[in-house]
């Protein structure tokens, strides 16, 4: 039997990165769908980096929130306290739904993400950063993780004649689960495009110039080296969006700010409180794995709404990353592959396309007439 037979119950997701805008989207025919973000639009971040090299790119890269629902709403707000289901926006408003995904994602220094919420100001922002990459002669990139590599690759590939250097603490690039293998390819191909890497000592300082910006830059490392550039960006730094949790929500979080779930990616100790995406502990930080998340959360309430079928527990991915250098270069990791895959692969996957199509395909709902 339907558990809510003879009404449309009512979901608030908090969130609409690819994990909030795709579980808003996989309701919108069977709930009373409200999507919340503070932005007019999506951001496709991982495409962010070939935008900020290519900024033709950044007209195809924001999707507008509006377009995303036939039935639901978006509202442009943003939640300054949520404890159990209720929900308290900044803009004063209340609610309380019968069911509440928290996806309000993780922060992660520009280009890679952005905090600004109004589209024209992002796509400037893009540009005035690529103009600062047009005129350095040298640009410093501190983070050897896949950002740091991601972008050097990109700059190197608009701008051969760049000098890049990547500095890190870490005596090797690419921290996490990943074969040797891959850190290797990946090395041999930064080394082909001439970029520089100072590993394994700590910066004495950050730069005082802001990062994304031209400034004259002079920092040492621990062990001695001198760097110098012209622009420098921030490559490190991620951090789960979980301050507005407030009550038994704000328990529910781990020591690093993550959400903690069960295995149906229910906020432990809640009934109808979910989290998916960069915020909870399911898996790691990845769209890939916030899409995934959202597919199943959306097919599990959808059975429960409907009262068909039972709900599927979600399983952490194997071992799953592609870092595209350029358009044309990169390697990755692949489930079921026992080699690295190499450049061509990654190009295919990812490096060319970037994955814009699959996720503006979703924000295909007619434009808004007078629909609150």
């Amino acid at each position: 039997m339907a558990k809510h037979a003879g009404h449309r119950p009512s979901v608030v997701v908090l969130g609409g990165g690819y994990g909030g805008f795709k579980l808003a989207k996989g309701l919108d025919d069977v709930a009373d769908v409200t999507l919340v973000d503070p932005s007019e639009a999506f951001m496709h971040n991982v495409a962010a980096l070939r935008a900020l090299v290519e900024p033709e790119w950044l007209d195809r890269i924001f999707m507008p929130y509006d377009r995303l629902l036939t039935e639901g709403r978006f509202l442009r707000d943003r939640a300054v306290a949520v404890d159990g289901l209720k929900v308290t926006l900044a803009s004063g408003r209340e609610l309380e739904p019968d069911y509440l995904i928290l996806a309000t994602g993780s922060f992660y220094p520009f280009p890679a993400k952005t905090d600004d919420p109004d589209t024209g100001t992002a796509q400037a922002k893009f540009r005035d950063a690529h103009q600062s990459i047009v005129d350095a002669q040298r640009v410093l990139l501190i983070g050897a993780g896949p950002v740091g590599l991601e972008l050097a690759g990109e700059i190197k590939a608009s701008f051969p004649g760049k000098h890049v250097t990547i500095a890190d603490r870490a005596s090797d690039i690419l921290p996490g689960p990943y074969d040797q293998a891959l850190r290797d390819e990946l090395r041999r191909q930064l080394d082909e495009l001439g970029v520089e890497l100072k590993l394994g000592s700590a910066l004495r300082e950050l730069p005082s110039a802001p990062p994304a910006t031209a400034a004259p830059i002079a920092i040492a490392t621990e062990g001695g080296d001198k760097l110098t550039a012209d622009v420098w960006f921030r490559c490190f730094g991620v951090k789960p969006h979980t301050d507005y949790l407030r009550g038994s929500l704000a328990e529910a979080r781990d020591p690093q700010g993550y959400v903690q779930v069960d295995e149906h990616l229910r906020v432990k100790g809640q009934e109808r409180v979910y989290a998916i995406g960069d915020i909870a502990d399911a898996d790691r930080n990845m769209a890939a794995f916030a899409g995934a998340q959202a597919e199943l959360l959306a097919a599990n309430l959808r059975a429960l709404i409907t009262g068909e079928g039972e709900p599927t527990a979600y399983e952490r991915w194997p071992t799953l990353i592609v870092v595209p250098l350029g358009p044309e270069g990169g390697a990755g990791q692949l489930p079921g592959q026992d080699a690295i895959v190499g450049p061509d692969v990654a190009a295919e996957v990812k490096g060319r396309a970037m994955l814009v199509e699959a996720s503006a395909a979703l924000f295909d709902a007619p434009a808004p007439a007078g629909r609150s």
